[in-house]
């Protein structure tokens, strides 16, 4: 989970890699709408997301009840958005990959074919409501290297 830009893809799919299992683009499942809102640089809103992240949770559940882990990457910016993921598994687990505005600014500049523009940056950090004592996961600085991110998210689920 967290803010565009700040390497979510690129750790699950690592993630899911070193587990051999599945893993989600959450972006895929924005419907057309929102890939169009976003692209214009409007914010999507909270009913904007909803259809988005029950399909998600959709997946979710569908693998626990197959008995098969999933590694999914997803904003996931507020809380109400992880607990409506975590209906579909209670054991679901969030690595919140967390990082100066600077470095996923310039990460974002770099990004090629990807229609979120940077100037939706800052309206993703005034929604994000990180990790609470109570949920669980875990918090990384993103400015590590992505094999030191995903052996810190092992072992945390390993713990």
């Amino acid at each position: 989970m967290g803010v565009c830009g700040c390497g979510k893809s690129t750790i699950a799919a690592a993630l899911a890699a070193a587990f051999d299992v599945a893993f989600l683009e959450g972006d895929a499942y924005h419907p057309a709408p929102n890939v169009v809102k976003m692209s214009a640089g409007i914010p999507l809103t909270d009913d904007d997301r909803a259809g988005w992240l029950q399909a998600l949770a959709n997946e979710i559940g569908a693998a626990r009840e197959r008995g098969t882990g999933v590694v999914v990457s997803c904003s996931a910016l507020k809380r109400r958005y992880r607990d409506l993921l975590r209906q579909a598994d209670p054991n679901l687990r969030f690595a919140h990959l967390h990082g100066p505005r600077g470095t996923i600014a310039a990460r974002m500049q770099t990004r090629i074919g990807h229609y979120m523009p940077i100037t939706l940056l800052d309206s993703q950090l005034r929604d994000l409501e990180p990790l609470q004592p109570d949920e669980a996961g875990i918090t990384l600085d993103i400015t590590q290297p992505p094999d030191v991110l995903v052996a810190s998210i092992i072992a945390s689920i390993n713990q």
